[in-house]
């Protein structure tokens, strides 16, 4: 039992979280996880997200300004892996690899900059993944204009298929509405197997995290979904206008 009475003791993950971006349309030289959102690094909320549900062990992938990041959230208890060329979302994935070599069990993988997710939208992401038996299942939302993000495909019973970035969608595909918000629960054995298995045949010449569930799907294993009810809680921080709504939605929201 824990201090306030609870018994109930929290099925274990473990997380790695994508913090390796410059974020060029922040309009500044700093790292876009450590712009301050309501006076800390936006990084400062996946973390919490993450340690508030009991995650195990917290990789975070790191790129620019890999330094200043370290001594930032130095002494907090985690675990850095470097990805020094910018390849893409499963390339930052495979940084993380080695700090996984002794685990065999379910991660789930945050954004740096993505501060709002609430800790209780990450234990249902969980639960989903447990529940259908899933070896990958993604966060997905639907969002009043779906323009700009990879779109998930269905199949007629539910199970995810695919995901597809916008640039190499078909117009049929476009018209989808439920969208990738690039967070994920992943078997770690079947994970690290797939992002080293990439390929880059995109208009972006990147490794796609998104590529897994194609991967999963094409051996036999299942695809899931959970769906965050609320689009802004799961949008990325691009622009400098992006942190300032960010920051009004922090401001008014009760504490944890």
């Amino acid at each position: 039992m824990d201090g306030n009475g609870d018994t109930r003791k929290k099925e274990g993950f473990s997380t790695i979280i994508l913090a390796a971006g410059k974020g060029k349309r922040m309009k500044s030289d700093l790292a876009k996880v450590l712009h301050p959102l309501c006076g800390l690094p936006m990084l400062t909320y996946p973390i919490a997200a993450a340690r508030t549900e009991g995650s195990e062990r917290i990789v975070v992938v790191i790129g620019h300004q890999a330094g200043r990041i370290r001594e930032e959230f130095r002494d907090q208890g985690l675990i850095f892996a470097e990805q020094r060329e910018q390849l893409g979302t499963g390339h930052a994935v495979l940084q993380a690899a080695e700090a996984f070599q002794d685990h065999d069990g379910t991660i789930v993988i945050l954004c740096g900059d993505v501060p709002l997710i609430r800790p209780e939208t990450v234990r249902s992401l969980y639960d989903r993944h447990r529940m259908e038996g899933a070896t990958v299942t993604v966060l997905t939302t639907i969002p009043e204009d779906p323009t700009g993000y990879g779109r998930v495909v269905k199949a007629d019973g539910g199970r995810v298929v695919r995901i597809v970035e916008e640039k190499d969608a078909s117009p049929e595909e476009k018209m989808i509405r439920e969208i990738n918000t690039g967070i994920y629960c992943v078997e770690s054995r079947f994970l690290f197997k797939a992002v080293a298995g990439l390929g880059n045949r995109n208009a972006q010449g990147e490794y796609y995290l998104t590529y897994i569930v194609e991967i999963a799907c094409n051996n036999g294993l299942r695809a899931s979904s959970s769906t965050a009810s609320d689009p802004v809680e799961v949008m990325g921080i691009n622009t400098p206008e992006d942190l300032e709504r960010a920051g009004r939605r922090m401001a008014a929201r009760n504490p944890w």
